[in-house]
């Protein structure tokens, strides 16, 4: 198997050995596309809802000089582009070829070194901490977010760097409560977050 990135691109990983004797060892799970979009989907237009102001506001700047309906039509017409590109490019993360890793069915291994996507005893995806960017708790779920590539290749310049940068796609890990095989495993793994900064820590109680 081979690690996705945020720009589609995909690097070759030595295959992970069996599991620490310390690892929490998840059941196996399967991201289904359609769970996917909607959580990318959500996230995208929560962070971006704005972006889509800016093609109705030019749409709408002729009406300055020559005042028409049409002038708002075309501005509908150009948000209504932009909402269905920029759409279109999340769920087409569904459909690209390097992107099937993400929807298979997969065991999860978290040690203090390490996160495996395990697709049998031989194949697996191997995280390291340092590629989360960030955890966030939903729908009885962890989501476990990777940062994008450090750099960008030196031929992408210009527009083209800045929309690479802006327009991510949401690459993450789904956790749910379900897979793991007990209560303290769950809380085994929410420690560890907690150890790295990836959940808030929990508040201290008060002396008695």
């Amino acid at each position: 198997m081979q690690l996705p990135n945020q720009r589609g691109n995909y690097r070759q990983q030595a295959q992970p050995q069996g599991p620490s004797p310390l690892a929490i060892v998840t059941k196996k799970h399967q991201l289904d596309t359609d769970t996917y979009t909607r959580i990318a989907m959500g996230r995208v237009w929560r962070k971006e809802w704005w972006y889509a102001v800016i093609p109705f506001v030019l749409g709408l700047l002729p009406v300055l000089i020559w005042p028409s309906w049409w002038w708002l039509a075309s501005a509908f017409i150009l948000t209504l582009l932009y909402v269905l590109l920029r759409s279109a490019q999340i769920t087409g993360a569904t459909q690209m070829e390097q992107s099937k890793p993400l929807f298979e069915k997969l065991n999860y291994e978290f040690d203090n070194k390490q996160i495996v996507l395990r697709r049998n005893e031989r194949e697996g995806m191997r995280l390291t901490w340092d590629m989360i960017g960030s955890v966030q708790r939903e729908d009885g779920s962890y989501l476990l977010n990777l940062k994008g590539p450090d750099e960008l290749p030196e031929d992408i310049k210009g527009w083209r760097r800045w929309a690479a940068k802006t327009f991510e796609t949401p690459i993450f890990v789904q956790v749910p409560d379900r897979i793991f095989k007990g209560g303290n495993d769950q809380k085994l793994f929410e420690a560890m977050l907690r150890r790295k900064n990836l959940l808030p820590a929990l508040p201290t109680q008060p002396a008695a």
